[in-house]
């Protein structure tokens, strides 16, 4: 999994911040956002609401599609008084993640919040989540068992 920020299209740069502030613990995310001094008055469009989603699965990622079960998230839309629209989804039951992340989204979509937010919140989390990632990597490499398979030739008994 690449930790490079996307820049070849608007698309591909949200996508890659809506994954960071989606995939954040929520501690994280509230920690981060405490650190924003300057923060935009806004409305909500749609209050953080919970929902389930159906979960689809592949085996082996090629195989035939099949329903796994269904997980609960948390939604949210908000309107900065600019104009600029946010969006979040989130695992879990958490309204508050799911409401800064909305804003956060937002602000990323201005001139005026983004070098700010970038680097204040986005880029935190994703170094966050690197690190998780790297530590993971570490761990299951220390358990890695290589197995050596000799063949003996014992001649005719």
């Amino acid at each position: 999994m690449s930790d490079h920020k996307p820049e070849e299209s608007p698309n591909a740069a949200r996508q890659h911040w809506m994954s960071v502030l989606a995939k954040a613990k929520t501690e994280e995310v509230v920690e981060a956002w405490g650190e924003i001094g300057q923060r935009p008055k806004y409305a909500a469009i749609r209050n953080p609401e919970l929902g389930l989603v159906l979960v689809r699965g592949r085996m082996g990622g090629a195989g035939d599609a099949f329903n796994l079960g269904e997980m609960t998230v948390t939604r949210a839309a908000i309107r900065l008084e600019s104009g600029e629209i946010g969006l979040s989804y989130v695992a879990g039951r958490n309204r508050g993640h799911a409401e800064i992340a909305a804003i956060v989204d937002a602000m990323m979509q201005s001139a005026e919040y983004r070098p700010l937010v970038e680097e204040t919140v986005i880029a935190r989390l994703a170094a966050l989540q690197s690190a998780r990632r790297e530590l993971a990597a570490r761990k299951a490499a220390a358990t890695r068992v290589d197995f050596l398979t000799m063949v003996r030739d014992r001649g005719p008994v």
